[in-house]
Order: C-alpha cells, then sequence, then structure tokens
C-alpha cells in the first residue's frame, strides 16, 4: 500500500504566499503552513490545488507547475508542492479547517510557530527562487 498523495498549493500574490493556521477540524490543528489537501481518487494534481484552494479559503487559482516533492514528517503522505497564482478576491475561510490566514514573505514564515520541518526547508531554499520569477 504506498503513500497517499497529497498537494500543497503554494498561492502566490505580490510577492508573497498564502499560509493558514490550520482549524479545530484539520489534523495538526494550531499549525501554520501552506494549505494542502488529499488528491481525490481520478483527479489530476493541478485539480486537487484548484478545489481545495476554494474549499478552504473560497479563492480561485491557476495552479501554474509542480514545484517539489516531499513527504510528511510521519511517512504518510507525499507531498506534491504547486505554484499556483491567486486572483484577487478576499479570502473566505471554511472555519472548519481554518483558523486564520495570512500572506507572508519567506523570511516572514520562519519566524512563524508553530511550523512544519519540511515546510521551513521549502520556504528557507525553494520559495524566494519561485517569487522572483514573472
Amino acid at each position: 500500500m504506498g503513500q497517499a498523495q497529497a498537494v500543497v498549493a503554494v498561492l502566490r500574490r505580490g510577492g508573497r504566499v498564502l499560509v493558514i493556521r490550520r482549524g479545530p477540524e484539520a489534523q495538526r490543528s494550531g499549525y501554520w503552513a501552506p494549505l494542502s489537501g488529499k488528491v481525490e481518487p481520478g483527479e489530476s494534481q493541478a485539480d486537487a490545488v484548484a478545489r481545495e484552494v476554494h474549499e478552504e479559503v473560497g479563492l480561485r487559482v491557476t495552479p501554474l507547475s509542480k514545484v517539489w516533492e516531499s513527504e510528511t514528517d510521519d511517512g504518510r503522505f507525499q507531498l506534491h508542492w504547486w505554484v499556483a497564482d491567486a486572483e484577487t478576491g478576499d479570502v473566505v475561510m471554511d472555519p472548519g479547517e481554518v483558523s486564520d490566514v495570512r500572506w507572508v514573505t519567506p523570511n516572514e514564515f520562519l519566524r512563524m510557530e508553530p511550523v512544519f520541518e519540511g515546510d521551513r526547508e521549502f520556504f528557507e531554499r525553494l520559495l524566494p527562487d519561485l517569487l522572483r520569477a514573472p
């Protein structure tokens, strides 16, 4: 039985990325992290990114490309990291999944607590270049 597949949405807007504080019904409630969610059977990774973002924060996004792969710290999920551009519009949080949202720079994220070690690596090593890209 292989690992479950999940996507991480790296939502860009104006040199910042959207991170959420996981809500009361989410696993690891209270952690700050980019949006993520399981890939449903028969769904493409890009479709999963668009769906999860819309369900959790109400934004419409354009998934652009997969930029990284990692796994969750418990090894249960393989994570496919996708950069997506968020259209203008207000965040509408799903209260069970999301208790707070912030648009942050990589440096701001690295000062937030608590965060996952794998996310920290992404924000430190990969994200700065992705935010400079046109």
